[in-house]
């Protein structure tokens, strides 16, 4: 258990639930210590000012002064070793997906060192997760159990809460809505603070090793202090600590505090000097401020924490203070690391590294040797050794580094991307992966050995946005967001051209290669798509670019290769948000001309995701694709005909499918919907699907190993890349609990089997048998378990889905066409069983909301006149008849007749002649949006 996004708190033994305060209130009656200060800050310090807040009503003891005149010697350097780590047995793994290993680290948290005698191990976090790496044996041991990005992370002080190993307490909703800005432990590792990161900061201590979820104390922080993101407990007493916005330091206590302002430049982190009551800020402009305890006014008995000196410590800012030992430690944006003794006179630095600016450090808990031998000396005129312990270093270029103290040695342990990472993607025959983030920086890594192969960077700011490699594995093409493509020999990372292929000036966010590898194919945010050839000379191979087309009118969401049937010849295939499936026309293009084929509108509502080829389960080659509105559809390549089974519901796990692909070497289909697997055939079966939450921030792309054992996704702006390892066997396992035939499908219905649903559609359905033999017959009567295809709207409409005539077109294709491949006759009816599955696979997963028919309302009506949205009768009449579906004349006035109760239930108006035209211009039409119904007259109807 590592403290990742939970709190400790200081306070021992308090009663029962208190408040604690920081200061609010500005001293009114400075003492002459105070004007000197206030005098030295004008003269010393210049350029950017900020607050200073500080103060408690403290009364010191005498013999703590005395006691910790000299640092106190910690006392918990007496852990036991770090056991191994371990990996999970495959017999073991209870899930489909398991975290396998995490590329890459959130270069804003601090990295903490965990060296166990000469087994170099740090802790870090990324994502959602925190990461233990061995550096001695290259292995991780992964903390999972947060669903949101970490923000923040801490150990004790003796390391000790990691050798567990497993999660000893959690806190939930510690802060609710606002996340945690800054944490700490106490020395003892008994109390926890946490700091929200709301626009109200609460700071909240925990004593956690206590089941209880109630705070011992909390306190509200006024928004102007601004937001408090370093805290810290003072390690000889756990009932005061300090925390520090940019402008201000807050000092907390039990009892109340005061405050005052000074200006002194941009704060970076605060410390408790080992005198227990001083306290240490460094500025961004190189200083630092000592706060020591002092009278309030010359009336008050009372004691207050006062900034009493600005010690100007180096030229460059500081960005980490830090103690050990008996040395003040500094770390700055120059990437220097500096020690001084008590008296802040400068013992010994490291300024050779060549390192950025420092975010952390974070020294052993293994005590240095009796011995002073070969250590390096101070720079004291007395030149002693200069002994320490050795520390781990992190720059905000997500480089950490250990530096073993003995012999001065820099090793460096992670050097990872340090901007977003869109980009990643695996070689087709061998266990490697290529990633590319925005900070120009191309690494390949073997993800069985888990070492780097090669990397190389990419001068003049050039953002890598998305990477391939050609199904051959000897070309790997790179996108970048200036629209440049680049494609690089797979082993070397060279390219044979020497400059890039600028023939975009949108970033490129889709990049392809035909199964042939001749033709490459790229998207971009201008919506078009643009392809290269491979031109085969007598000696020579190059790339040539072919054409580009702007073929879509709204972001193109997903480009596909292919090949036609019964033939080796390329396709090219591209989606777009505009709903539209565009062919091009490969063969005929010629050099700057790309032509299209053809171009053809595949959803109606629903906005297209994705697509991916469906594998040969069927005698027909289909199309695979997903909406946002959770479902899929099976799209026959050749005619591009929606056909059974073939509108499907999809996974509904928090968010649609937004990529997906065919698992080498399986009959499984991997989703993306965060993450997840789906196993084919896709049938809308709820529990042949799994998936849990990969990146919190979302998943901007994925990657599949060659031997369909890995799933790699890329966070985006988290510059992680995780590494998931796939069991089969898992979710084969989900699956089978689940059930067989219909008991998958009787669980999507609300009461199952059993409920009211569920009967309503057994009497809709022989309701519809007895009216198709004609109700008022007295003949015997036929009762079969089928009803004609024609029926179907009409018991879908009766059960509160109302689809679009397109919609239930598709529906009776799916059943109509269902079997013509194999028997070469058409379906002209459906039983119970087959309704039902037609039923849970089409209606909408959600059902429509209210907020969705208020904003549609909102959108059409007019609130200019009476201030509420209105809509106009003629102007929905024009809408009803011009827009979406057309309505004839007739149409609208039987609607609206049944609306009425004036139309019998048979399936056309039998009311006499009604008058259209009368009809249209009766009364005034008015939907209300306030109250959400419709007037029609006198009647009214709720929606």
């Amino acid at each position: 258990m590592s403290g990742v996004g939970t709190e400790s708190d200081p306070l021992p033994n308090p009663p029962e639930k208190q408040q604690f305060t920081a200061g609010i209130e500005k001293e009114q009656d400075p003492d002459k210590r105070g004007e000197d200060l206030q005098r030295e800050l004008h003269n010393k310090e210049k350029g950017e000012m900020s607050d200073f807040v500080s103060g408690q009503n403290w009364e010191p003891q005498t013999d703590q002064y005395k006691k910790h005149e000299h640092p106190p010697v910690s006392q918990v350097y007496t852990t036991t070793s770090m056991p191994p780590f371990q990996k999970q047995l495959p017999s073991v793994k209870m899930n489909a997906l398991t975290l396998e290993w995490a590329f890459g680290m959130n270069r804003a948290l601090p990295v903490f060192s965990l060296q166990d005698k000469d087994r170099l191990i740090i802790l870090y976090g990324g994502s959602h997760v925190a990461v233990i790496y061995d550096q001695t044996s290259n292995s991780q041991h992964l903390l999972q159990g947060h669903s949101s990005p970490i923000s923040c992370l801490c150990v004790s002080e003796d390391r000790r809460i990691f050798y567990i190993l497993i999660p000893v307490q959690t806190l939930f909703d510690s802060h609710p809505g606002q996340g945690v800005a800054a944490l700490a432990l106490s020395k003892d590792s008994k109390y926890l603070v946490t700091v929200g990161a709301g626009k109200v900061q609460r700071v909240c201590i925990w004593d956690w090793t206590n089941e209880t979820e109630i705070p011992l104390c909390l306190t509200e922080l006024n928004p102007k202090f601004g937001c408090q993101d370093y805290i810290i407990f003072n390690p000889n007493d756990s009932s005061q600590l300090i925390s520090n916005s940019d402008s201000h330091v807050l000092f907390y206590t039990k009892a109340s505090t005061t405050t005052f302002n000074k200006a002194v430049g941009m704060l970076s982190q605060s410390v408790f000097h080992w005198r227990g009551h001083q306290a240490l800020s460094a500025t961004a402009a190189g200083n630092l401020v000592l706060w020591d305890m002092v009278r309030g006014s010359s009336t008050s008995r009372s004691l207050v924490r006062r900034a009493v000196k600005l010690i100007p410590l180096q030229k460059d800012g500081i960005t980490v203070l830090t103690l050990t030992d008996s040395f003040i430690v500094t770390g700055d944006t120059l990437g220097h690391v500096k020690f001084y003794d008590e008296n802040f006179k400068l013992i010994n630095w490291y300024s050779e590294f060549n390192l950025d600016p420092i975010t952390s450090i974070s020294f052993s808990k293994e005590v240095p040797p009796n011995s002073s031998k070969g250590f390096v000396e101070d720079c004291t005129l007395e030149a002693k050794p200069f002994v320490i312990r050795n520390f781990v270093l992190s720059t905000v270029s997500s480089t950490v580094v250990h530096v073993k103290a003995q012999s001065g040695v820099l090793q460096t342990l992670l050097q990872e991307h340090c901007e977003a990472l869109h980009a990643v993607a695996c070689h087709p025959h061998q266990p490697v992966l290529a990633m590319g983030s925005h900070s120009g920086v191309l690494k390949v890594w073997d993800y069985e050995r888990k070492v780097s192969i090669c990397s190389r960077v990419f001068e003049n700011d050039e953002q890598i946005q998305c990477i391939t490699y050609d199904p051959k594995g000897f070309y790997l093409a790179l996108g970048f967001v200036s629209g440049a493509v680049l494609i690089l020999d797979a082993c070397t990372l060279q390219s044979e051209e020497e400059e890039f292929f600028n023939y975009s000036p949108e970033c490129i966010t889709h990049i392809t290669f035909s199964p042939d590898s001749v033709y490459l194919a790229t998207a971009d945010t201008g919506k078009a798509v643009m392809v290269f050839c491979l031109y085969n000379g007598k000696s020579v191979h190059c790339w040539r670019y072919l054409g580009r087309h702007h073929s879509h009118y709204r972001p193109i969401k997903d480009l596909l290769f292919g090949v036609y049937l019964d033939s080796t010849q390329p396709r090219l295939l591209s989606l777009g948000m505009d709903r539209r499936l565009v062919e091009y026309d490969l063969e005929n293009s010629s050099e700057d001309e790309l032509l299209i084929l053809s171009s053809e509108q595949i959803e109606q509502s629903a906005v297209p995701t994705c697509m991916a080829w469906y594998p040969s389960l069927t005698t027909e080659d289909f199309l695979l694709t997903a909406s946002n509105l959770y479902k899929m559809k099976l799209f026959n390549s050749t005619t591009k005909m929606c056909r059974s089974v073939k509108t499907l519901l999809g996974p509904t796990y928090g968010s649609p499918v937004q990529k997906m692909a065919i698992l080498p070497f399986s009959k499984d289909l991997y989703l993306f919907f965060k993450v997840g697997l789906q196993i084919l055939p896709v049938d809308g079966n709820p529990y042949k699907s799994s998936a849990l939450i990969c990146q919190p921030a979302g998943v901007s792309a994925m990657a599949c190993s060659y031997d369909g054992r890995y799933v790699f996704t890329a966070g985006g702006s988290d510059s992680m890349v995780l590494s998931w390892e796939i069991s089969l066997n898992a979710l084969e396992a989900a699956a089978s609990l689940g059930g067989k035939d219909l008991i998958p499908f009787y669980s999507l219905l609300e009461g199952g089997r059993e409920g009211e649903l569920f009967k309503e559609m057994e009497e809709f359905f022989y309701y519809c048998q007895l009216r198709n033999q004609d109700i008022d017959s007295m003949e015997m009567r036929k009762v079969s378990t089928r009803i004609p295809l024609t029926e179907v709207p009409f018991v879908m409409r009766a059960l509160g889905f109302f689809p679009t005539e397109q919609e239930l077109e598709d529906m009776q294709n799916e059943v109509k066409f269902s079997r013509y491949a194999e028997t070469g006759r058409y379906v002209i009816d459906i039983d119970l069983e087959e309704f039902v599955k037609l039923y849970v696979n089409h209606r909408p997963v959600f059902g429509i909301s209210r907020e969705e028919l208020l904003h549609t309302f909102q959108i059409l009506g007019d609130s200019f006149v009476t201030g509420e949205p209105l809509v106009n009768r003629d102007e929905l009449l024009k809408l009803l008849q011009d827009r979406g579906e057309h309505m004839t004349e007739d149409e609208l006035a039987e609607c609206f007749t049944t609306l009425l109760g004036q139309n019998p239930e048979e399936r056309r108006s039998v009311v006499g002649a009604f008058e259209c035209h009368g009809m249209c211009h009766c009364g005034k039409l008015q939907i209300g949006f306030k109250n959400v119904r419709m007037e029609l007259r006198e009647h009214y109807f709720d929606i």
